[in-house]
């Protein structure tokens, strides 16, 4: 058990049991024994590894691809450049070094994080210590807008749902002989999952992310307004079927109850939700990571890094191109998706 385990012990003997949301919330968020609040969770030493971390190519290829957009869409300056949940500062540090030698690029934009955790907010700094934080989107300047998040909706808290007839059971964590446990409400009809019932039948789990279309509106609105474009990098599918949280420590599987605030708690990003709060935006359509990243040229990108390397260090890079972009590990499971406005193309690599 953890110090944050017995507060939400205290609170569920007091007010009833809680949605999941409301638990993943306080499990990563809480500003004293909260996951992010607390730690550095990346990389080796961590409980898990992203994109950036693997290796350089990632970052590089996504801030050329986000060039291209600002080439594209006429080179405007000013131009903001921005990361939701950014980690340790890696994928931007990478998006900058790459972009560095763009003819006027880095003179028009300024950078700016979306990051709530004052932890990984000092990292940040230590690697891009130009960036400006902001803890919501909405105050991010009123300007073209070449945005990423990889892997940031993942985080979002969700509710969990379990159909039962014509209505829905909500999956809620309550408390059991002094331990966290899931069990369920009773059924009723739920307005935001009612066109689910034309693709669910009785017993099916579905997901759904309250702050997913806030979010997803925002950032559209912007791109709409002002030109520019947003990259989604996750793992996920189109359309939410079946029970995707899960909490990771020390690269290994966890029981998501089990030590809340000292665990990563994650869920599959419902790409389709994304694409129908996109408006008055456009969205591409979605695409495997490993696609993605061969057709911006990882491949000829990993060839030339390769020439310089030997031993243990061409092992390393061959395997980090592998994992970036193989079927069986994030090549797949891994997906894309862009906003952008109505009177432009999507960002290299995605078809509209």
């Amino acid at each position: 058990m953890t110090p944050l385990a017995d507060l939400l012990l205290a609170r569920i003997a007091r007010d009833g049991p809680i949605s999941i949301a409301s638990f993943m919330a306080d499990a990563l968020m809480h500003p004293v024994h909260g996951y992010y609040a607390t730690r550095d969770p990346f990389g080796a030493a961590g409980d898990f590894t992203t994109a950036p971390e693997i290796s350089q190519m990632f970052g590089e290829l996504i801030g050329l691809s986000l060039t291209q957009v600002w080439l594209d869409q006429g080179a405007p300056d000013p131009v903001t450049l921005a990361e939701l949940g950014p980690g340790r500062g890696t994928l931007m540090a990478d998006i900058l070094r790459a972009t560095a030698a763009v003819p006027g690029f880095h003179a028009a934009v300024t950078v700016h994080f979306v990051e709530t955790s004052p932890h990984l907010r000092a990292l940040q700094a230590e690697r891009v210590p130009q960036a400006r934080w902001h803890d919501r989107i909405d105050t991010l300047p009123d300007a073209p807008l070449l945005l990423v998040a990889n892997e940031f909706f993942d985080a979002l808290p969700i509710r969990q749902f379990i159909r039962a007839g014509a209505g829905w059971r909500e999956r809620m964590v309550g408390a059991q002989d002094g331990h966290l446990f899931f069990g369920l409400s009773d059924a009723a009809p739920l307005a935001l999952l009612a066109p689910r019932l034309d693709d669910t039948q009785d017993g099916d789990l579905v997901e759904h992310c309250p702050a997913l279309p806030g979010i997803v509106a925002a950032i559209a609105g912007r791109i709409a307004a002002h030109g520019g474009a947003a990259l989604v990098i996750d793992y996920g599918d189109w359309q939410s079927l079946g029970d995707t949280l899960q909490a990771l420590a020390g690269h290994a599987p966890a029981d998501p109850l089990a030590a809340p605030g000292a665990a990563d708690l994650t869920a599959h990003v419902d790409f389709a939700a994304i694409a129908a709060h996109a408006a008055p935006a456009r969205h591409s359509r979605l695409t495997r990571q490993g696609v993605f990243l061969e057709r911006l040229g990882i491949t000829a990108r990993a060839r030339k890094l390769a020439s310089g390397l030997n031993g243990q260090a061409l092992d390393a890079h061959v395997a980090a191109h592998r994992r970036l972009t193989h079927p069986s590990e994030m090549g797949d499971l891994f997906k894309v998706m862009a906003l952008f406005p109505a009177t432009a193309m999507p960002p290299a690599g995605l078809d509209p």
